[in-house]
């Protein structure tokens, strides 16, 4: 199993950028466009909350995958914690946290998963996935201080 770590600062109130987050359409505007990622089932417009699903569909190494996943934890507005149910991933979860500094908000996120296939998706994980998941998170997480930093 990988663990990657990512945190960021922004120039936000907490409220704002975990609304934010947790916004489905804002979702699908701040991940690399050539994914073409939108929400096909459960939640796919406006905020999510705790015990909803949602199903993205999306383009990775020019692969059209689904990923299915339940909003496990929410805490308006310091966590939330999303677990897939049906995906790629032999299991995924992504926890996000958010820290109140004042006129500052710092985000960060915890993203666990483990690829199938045994000793072969042990290599993938470590050869490609942590790479590629971690610049994906950070992408993602830049397209949301800009923003938030609009706003």
């Amino acid at each position: 199993m990988i663990k990657i770590f990512t945190e960021i600062e922004i120039e936000a109130a907490i409220e704002d950028c975990f609304d934010m987050a947790t916004n489905i359409d804002i979702h699908t505007r701040t991940v690399w466009p050539h994914t073409k990622e939108r929400a096909i089932a459960g939640t796919t417009i406006g905020m999510i909350s705790g015990g909803d699903t949602v199903t993205f569909e999306a383009r990775h190494f020019f692969i059209r995958q689904k990923h299915k996943s339940l909003i496990s934890d929410y805490v308006r507005p310091y966590r939330f914690v999303d677990e897939m149910l049906q995906g790629t991933f032999k299991s995924m979860r992504h926890e996000h946290e958010f820290i109140d500094l004042g006129d500052k908000t710092l985000m960060k996120d915890t993203l666990s998963f483990e690829a199938p296939m045994g000793w072969v998706g042990w290599i993938v994980e470590r050869v490609v996935l942590r790479s590629y998941m971690t610049r994906f998170l950070n992408y993602r997480n830049e397209q949301l201080k800009i923003l938030a930093e609009r706003k």
